[in-house]
């Protein structure tokens, strides 16, 4: 489920669910590469034999940023705008992470926009984001990201 609009019906949108993202597999080689990335090589991460032997989680785990990035791509399935000229990532008012991602979960993102505001040339959404890992009791990630998209001039 996902919603599709123009910018000039975003407004009408505010308080409203828009949908859930596909689920996406979190892998080891994706772990990887964001540790790479990042600089950030914690053996919770990058050595599942250690992981295993010696987390507290049983295996490793993927990144926190590294499951807040995935917000991006999950959120461009959740809602498209047809008419946007443009969309930038404005910040996030808070961030948590109440259980860890294992590596070979699958995740996806619910959103519900929570507010949209009126900035020049667009809007600014405010977002209550919720990332689930399948069959997890409790969500991975809860963010509220704030986006601003513009429209034609």
């Amino acid at each position: 489920m996902s919603t599709t609009t123009t910018v000039a019906e975003l407004p009408k949108l505010a308080g409203t669910e828009l949908g859930s993202s596909d689920w996406f597999e979190v892998t080891q080689e994706r772990v990887n590469l964001f540790a790479d990335s990042t600089g950030d090589h914690q053996w919770i991460h990058t050595d599942p034999e250690r992981a295993k032997a010696e987390s507290p989680f049983g295996g490793p785990i993927a990144h926190g940023y590294l499951t807040l990035s995935l917000l991006i791509p999950m959120w461009s399935q959740v809602l498209t705008v047809t008419d946007a000229t443009m969309g930038v990532n404005y910040g996030l008012n808070k961030v948590r992470f109440p259980a860890p991602v294992p590596v070979g979960a699958k995740i996806r993102l619910t959103a519900t926009l929570t507010s949209v505001d009126e900035v020049a040339g667009g809007y600014q959404l405010t977002v209550a984001a919720v990332i689930e890992a399948e069959g997890a009791s409790k969500p991975v990630c809860i963010a509220e990201p704030i986006f601003r998209t513009y429209g034609p001039r």
